[in-house]
């Protein structure tokens, strides 16, 4: 029988030692690297995936010293104590089958303390504190760390490292005019500016020996105005290469950027094809990243030449079984990363341990563990939307019998309309890795069954978990059933719509329904049409891949205001990774973004709202409500008064604003201690 994947799950040869398969775990900073304490759950998160048969696994970032710490006191290897508490990890996985190699991460003017420091005194527009400029003697210092924790790294057992050298970080700091306006050996021409990198992978070399890993982590394209030049990214891989790199792995865009490169929006392998370019001017392979979530898209990648390995990151949060789903034939049981950020990077930037929505065990596997139910009993789930079916899986793989209940014809809840939203084309993913669960794990399934609390009880269930979701809240506005008020359950449903609109609160649901509303087709996950909307050009024709380029002119079928009441920036709220990108979408869609609204009536007229002391009129032709929602849980009150046990999960228990993050997570938990 011939591999689903053969390029997937080829081996790689090194020379002095083999790559199982062609997947990397890309580097993620999940918190736990932070604190000792933590070591023992980073190294099962890190085992799970060996376990899972991750070619090779590379850590979150480590600083080579003080001034390169992320946070104050963040991870760091500079010490021979600190190598042998690394011990625990490199063991974990390579008892697993999977090798490792530690990020060396040195931050630069993205840190968060006031010790960063930076090849010159630019501060960034996305920390508090300027940077001090490095002196020469500083710099040379500098490199002399990264090759100290490069052999920190080896005696702690680590099968390589990985230099960052991209992402806006302090190498991609030197490499950049942007950031780079010293005079000196170490900038002004481009061969001053690219000797940082190419020193510190030499003397890392030097410290190391020839038999032992070393990723450099490229920035292939910047994002950023006086970025790198196409022909500068060509001669610095050809020197790190020669310098004595074993692999070079894609960086893709700084963190400062002002184009998406991660988010659900962005086109699955949107940037392949620059790996693919770069290939054919080395000798040692090369890594493609980024929104590379499934195994076709992988293969596609490999098989079109384009790259020698993969990197994900966030799909081995999503599912630490990936690689051997992907070889052993079931693509179709992967839990698919959506790539929301809510749960791993927006974690992260607001100083949490990161894990994943889909998969709240993600870096908490020493906690969340599924032991087998003892003794089995027969329980309910009611609502098969994003609680109940982490729920009902959850408790099916330990051994529970389930029977799942909804009253509608499909699984999926509040995701099916999240599907419909432009951008959000993954959450079928998650959708169809449910339903395949559900029938491995043999959930009775009861679809277009809409239950009452006298069956429950008569069919004699131990346990009742209500997840039966929510209704949309309706605002006490006058003319509020006029009949060209809508919810959004309504517009996302299909109902006709006009062409001008007016869309009454601003949360996740507001902006989304907005962005259904402003899309005119289907295909924006069209790699060419996205690279357009977003002012992404050819990096052989513009630096860093943004000067010089138009964005395309974005075109919307209708005429939009999104509206709140609160004074606030619009979407606030939003996700820390994300929320920019939604506001920018609108803002290119000439979406009228109004804050400080009161409601007064809607009627013939439309909408009269009070804005400050201004009167304003919209005349439009439907005004959708976003304001929010009331939990459903009617069954509740009778099944605890006949005294079945009841628990509410997901937007029966808390419906403040719809949350699958919190609903998933919430249900897994219960699931586990039942």
């Amino acid at each position: 029988m011939s591999e689903p994947f053969p390029h997937l799950s080829q081996p790689l040869d090194l020379g002095f030692t083999t790559l199982r398969n062609r997947v990397v775990m890309g580097s993620m900073h999940t918190g736990l690297e932070d604190r000792a304490r933590d070591t023992g759950r980073l190294a099962e998160y890190f085992a799970e995936r060996a376990r899972g048969g991750t070619g090779l696994i590379i850590t979150g970032g480590y600083s080579p010293n003080r001034t390169g710490w992320l946070l104050p006191f963040g991870a760091s290897l500079t010490s021979e104590r600190e190598a042998r508490t690394h011990r625990r990890v490199t063991s974990a996985v390579q008892a697993a089958g999977g090798k490792i190699a530690l990020q060396i991460l040195h931050a630069g003017r993205y840190a968060y303390h006031p010790l960063s420091v930076s090849a010159s005194t630019v501060k960034s527009p996305i920390t508090p504190f300027r940077p001090r400029a490095l002196s020469g003697r500083g710099i040379r210092a500098t490199i002399a760390d990264f090759a100290r924790c490069a052999a920190l790294a080896r005696k702690a057992g680590y099968d390589g490292v990985e230099i960052m050298g991209s992402e806006g970080y302090l190498i991609n700091q030197f490499l950049a005019a942007r950031t780079n306006r010293r005079r000196d050996e170490w900038g002004g021409s481009w061969a001053n500016r690219m000797r940082l990198p190419v020193e510190i992978v030499r003397q890392v070399r030097a410290a190391v020996g020839e038999d032992f890993i070393i990723v450099y982590r490229l920035s292939l394209l910047d994002l950023v105005p006086s970025g790198q030049s196409w022909d500068e990214v060509v001669e610095l891989a050809l020197a790190v290469q020669n310098a004595g790199a074993t692999l070079i792995n894609s960086g893709i865009g700084w963190h400062e950027a002002r184009v998406p490169t991660i988010v659900t929006s962005v086109p699955r392998a949107a940037f392949a094809d620059l790996t693919g370019k770069l290939r054919p001017h080395l000798s040692i392979p090369v890594i493609a990243s980024n929104r590379i979530n499934m195994p076709d898209v992988a293969e596609g990648v490999l098989a079109r030449g384009e790259a020698d390995l993969v990197s994900l990151a966030r799909p081995l949060l999503a599912d630490p079984e990936w690689v051997a789903k992907s070889t052993e034939g079931r693509a179709d049981e992967i839990n698919t990363c959506i790539a929301c950020n809510q749960a791993c990077l927006d974690h992260v930037f607001r100083h949490r341990t990161a894990t994943c929505l889909v998969n709240p065990r993600a870096a908490h596997e020493t906690q969340l563990v599924l032991r087998p139910a003892t003794p089995p009993r027969r329980i309910a789930v009611v609502g098969a939307g994003p609680a109940g079916l982490a729920a009902a899986t959850t408790l099916a793989r330990r051994g529970h019998t389930v029977t799942l209940f909804e009253a509608a014809e499909e699984i999926g809840g509040q995701f099916n309309l999240a599907k419909r939203i432009p951008g959000k084309e993954e959450f079928h993913e998650t959708v169809r890795y449910f339903a395949r669960q559900l029938d491995l794990l043999g959930v009775s399934l009861r679809l277009g069954h809409r239950v009452d609390t006298s069956q429950l009880r008569e069919d004699g269930f131990d346990e009742v978990l209500l997840a039966t979701g929510v209704v949309p809240r309706t605002p006490a506005i006058p003319g509020v059933d006029h009949p060209t008020v809508l919810s959004y359950v309504d517009v996302l449903r299909g109902a006709r719509v006009g062409r001008r609109v007016a869309v009454i609160g601003a949360g996740g649901i507001g902006f989304d329904v907005c962005e259904f509303l402003t899309s005119t087709d289907s295909s924006a996950l069209d790699v060419k049409r996205w690279r357009a909307d977003w002012g992404v050009g050819d990096p052989e024709m513009a630096r860093g891949g943004v000067e010089g380029v138009t964005r395309a002119a974005p075109s919307s079928p209708r005429q939009v205001y999104l509206i709140q009441r609160k004074t606030s920036k619009m979407g606030a709220g939003l996700g820390k990774t994300s929320g920019w990108v939604h506001r920018t979408t609108l803002r290119n869609k000439q979406v009228e973004m109004i804050t400080g609204a009161g409601y007064r009536r809607i009627d013939d007229e439309g909408l009269h709202l009070e804005v400050g002391a201004e009167q304003r009129v919209l005349a439009v032709d439907n005004v959708v409500v976003c304001t929010g929602q009331e939990p459903l849980r009617d069954l509740a009150g009778d099944l605890r008064a006949a005294g079945v046990r009841t628990h509410l999960v997901g937007g029966a228990d808390v419906a403040a604003e719809l949350d699958a993050k919190r609903a998933i997570d919430q249900a897994t938990r219960l699931a586990i201690t039942l």
